[in-house]
């Protein structure tokens, strides 16, 4: 037999108090933000609406994509639209989103299926960066787009007085494409060599090409790290190339 949302809450009171002390916001409907930590694999395992955060996550993710845009354009007035998109990138992909939801030890709080709770899931980027979306998502339904901006401002905003170039380094394939579109007026193209490893632990290789050649390769336990390794590879041989010819 499966559980209620209210039912969750009555459950996990203690924690979504902390949560709420953390994040430094008390929310007024609080299912909103224990749907935020419900990930799919609990909810098709042990609720009975079915309900999980992937829809706040989309909400969150277009959230933090206007609130952030709007601090760097706020903060850079000088910035092309090319620079002040990397760096928004760089600070919303899912690295640093995970590494906001790691800050406030979000994990902790997550409610996940057996079989993903046993392979690790609260560590894993993928899942952390989406519920960190899914709670930004939830604080907008809660309390409106201003409380969500002073939100972002503190927790984004130390990173962003860091001037941009630290984050921009992060954030290799917006680099690399803008880079090549440039010089050739043409991007690269990534591949997906190899998956190896169980389900649970998978580890992907992926090989960024551009005119058929190999400018670089990556490993990592995600796709979007292994390709952000490999774009990074190729910007060391890029620079390297142009030396030599200089």
């Amino acid at each position: 037999m499966g559980t209620t949302l209210e039912a969750l809450v009555q459950d996990h009171a203690d924690d979504l108090t902390e949560l709420q002390q953390k994040i430094g916001y008390t929310f007024k409907d609080i299912n909103l933000l224990q749907l935020s930590l419900v990930h799919s694999s609990f909810a098709f395992e042990r609720l009975d609406c079915r309900r999980h955060n992937e829809t706040q996550e989309f909400l969150g993710d277009a959230v933090l994509d206007l609130t952030v845009g709007y601090i760097l354009f706020s903060r850079f007035p000088e910035l092309r639209e090319g620079k002040l998109t990397r760096i928004r990138s760089a600070l919303v992909n899912e690295a640093g989103l995970a590494g906001m939801a790691r800050a406030i030890d979000l994990g902790k709080y997550l409610l996940l299926g057996r079989g993903e709770d046993a392979s690790l899931g609260r560590e894993k980027s993928s899942i952390l960066s989406c519920a960190y979306e899914a709670m930004v998502g939830a604080m907008f339904l809660d309390g409106g787009y201003d409380i969500v901006q002073d939100y972002v401002r503190q927790t984004f905003g130390p990173l962003i007085e860091q001037g941009g170039d630290l984050l921009t380094s992060a954030d290799a394939k917006s680099g690399l494409q803008e880079l090549l579109q440039e010089r050739y007026n043409e991007g690269p193209k990534y591949v997906l060599d190899a998956e190896d490893g169980p389900a649970h632990a998978r580890i992907f290789t992926v090989s960024v090409l551009f005119r058929d050649q190999v400018f670089g390769s990556g490993r990592a336990s995600n796709k979007k790290e292994a390709e952000q390794q490999a774009a990074r590879a190729a910007l060391d041989f890029l620079n390297i190339e142009e030396m030599k010819n200089s």
